[in-house]
């Protein structure tokens, strides 16, 4: 198995966006963050020869790197077609054999029907920072429930709470979670540095 700094040095070519939305939050997920998420993932058997999907792609990061692991398959869901493009784009740079299909649709209402059992989630949802979507990640929560029979999923500081709680609601379990560092690039008008970082938590959810 490759180590986890290789796949981040794979993973450091996917671009990021072109024209990121400030209301979809769209921001690259750092390599180091996908390398260690998607580590994960693989030694714990959640990748090999199963159906991977990215709730929320953007550019392909978490996708690509999980397709590096080599699952049976990888989608790619966005709703914005820009960064899908991208994507294409960056699955060429990457160079994965795996079968990547990128997929412009709603990522709450996937058109999607694979076997949950053999179906992996992973994903970086918009933490609901913005005033009018607030809560955000909820609905990407509830689709990785009724799609697949594990997910890893990025949140904002503080979210353990709620992630814990709904996962049992919903019939899941918290089985890891760790906190990490995203570094944040000056994007947009309301940025004030030129770069940040803030804690965020990723949380590995069993649905039953």
């Amino acid at each position: 198995m490759p180590t986890k700094s290789a796949l981040a040095q794979q993973l450091a070519v996917v671009a990021g966006f072109d024209d990121p939305s400030a209301s979809l939050e769209q921001y690259r997920t750092p390599p180091d963050l996908a390398a260690h998420l998607v580590h994960t993932a693989d030694l714990q058997g959640d990748l090999d020869g199963r159906t991977v999907v990215d709730l929320g792609c953007g550019t392909g990061m978490l996708a690509l790197g999980a397709a590096l692991r080599g699952p049976e398959t990888v989608v790619g869901l966005d709703i914005d077609a820009g960064p899908l493009s991208i994507a294409r784009d960056n699955e060429r740079k990457v160079g994965s054999t795996t079968s990547v299909s990128w997929v412009r649709a709603d990522a709450t209402v996937p058109p999607l029907c694979p076997p949950v059992e053999e179906t992996t989630v992973v994903m970086n949802p918009p933490f609901g920072a913005q005033a009018d979507n607030e809560h955000a990640d909820r609905a990407f929560l509830e689709t990785a429930a009724a799609l697949s029979s594990v997910s890893y999923s990025i949140h904002n500081e503080g979210s353990q709470s709620f992630v814990e709680a709904f996962a049992e609601d919903n019939g899941g379990a918290v089985t890891h979670a760790f906190r990490t560092e995203f570094e944040l690039p000056r994007q947009f008008e309301f940025h004030e540095a030129d770069r940040s970082e803030i804690t965020v938590e990723v949380y590995r959810i069993e649905w039953a």
